[in-house]
C-alpha cells in the first residue's frame, strides 16, 4: 500500500489497514467499470459517501457507527476492485470467503462489530440500491423504467444530481467523512487519516 503497509490478502490484519489507503484506492476504482458519461469516472469513494448520506436519509438519527459502516460498505474494493454481482457469484464461495475476511479486518480496524446487524445490512443495501438507481439513470444510460426494474424506486424526498469528482477530490471527501464520523463515535483517527494528498 502507498502508506508503506504490507497487507496479506489471504490473512488480512487490521493493523495493516489505513483509511488513507482505502480512500486512495476507492477514489481510483470506477463504478460501472468506467462505462459512464462525464469527464471523470464515478468512483467507489464518491459512491460510498452518497450511500452513507442515503442511509441517514432513510433512517434519520442513524448512529455514527452505522453511518461509518455505510461509508465502509465497499471498503474491501480498495484491494479487490469493484466487481459486478453476477461475476462475484460466478467466482463462487472462495471469493466470498476472501472478501469476508477482508471486510472483517476492516471492521475490526475501525471499531465496528465484525458482523453487522441484519437490519443495518438491509438499510445499507437499500441505500446502495438507491444510489445505483441515480447512477444508472444519470451516468450509465438506463431509462427510468429500466432502473426501477433493477434497483427499485429511490427514497421519497431524496434528490441527487451526480457530478463525478476527480480522484483527489473524491479521496479527500471520503477521508473527511471518515474523520467526522470517527469523531462522532469518540474514536480518534490515526495520523494517516489526516493526510489527504
Amino acid at each position: 500500500m502507498l502508506s508503506g503497509r504490507r497487507l496479506d490478502l489471504l490473512d488480512p490484519s487490521p493493523f495493516d489497514i489505513e483509511i488513507e489507503d482505502i480512500a486512495h484506492g476507492l477514489a481510483r476504482v470506477a463504478r460501472w467499470n468506467g462505462q459512464t458519461i462525464g469527464e471523470h469516472a464515478f468512483s467507489v469513494a464518491q459512491h460510498s459517501c452518497v450511500v452513507e448520506e442515503l442511509a441517514a436519509h432513510i433512517h434519520p438519527g442513524l448512529e455514527p457507527r452505522w453511518r461509518l459502516a455505510a461509508l465502509l460498505h465497499d471498503a474491501s474494493e480498495y484491494v479487490i476492485g469493484d466487481m459486478i454481482s453476477p461475476f462475484k457469484a460466478a467466482l463462487g464461495v472462495s471469493y466470498k470467503a476472501f472478501e469476508t475476511r477482508l471486510e472483517d479486518a476492516i471492521h475490526v480496524r475501525f471499531g465496528l462489530p465484525v458482523k453487522t446487524p441484519v437490519e443495518i445490512k438491509k438499510l445499507i443495501k437499500a441505500a446502495d440500491k438507491a444510489c445505483a438507481y441515480f447512477e444508472a439513470t444519470q451516468l450509465a444510460g438506463f431509462t427510468e423504467p429500466e432502473a426501477l426494474g433493477f434497483f427499485g424506486a429511490p427514497p421519497a424526498r431524496y434528490h441527487l444530481t451526480i457530478d463525478p469528482l476527480p480522484p483527489a477530490q473524491a479521496q479527500a471527501r471520503y477521508v473527511e467523512r471518515y474523520r467526522i464520523l470517527s469523531e462522532a463515535m469518540g474514536v480518534l483517527p490515526g495520523p494517516d487519516a489526516w493526510h489527504t494528498e
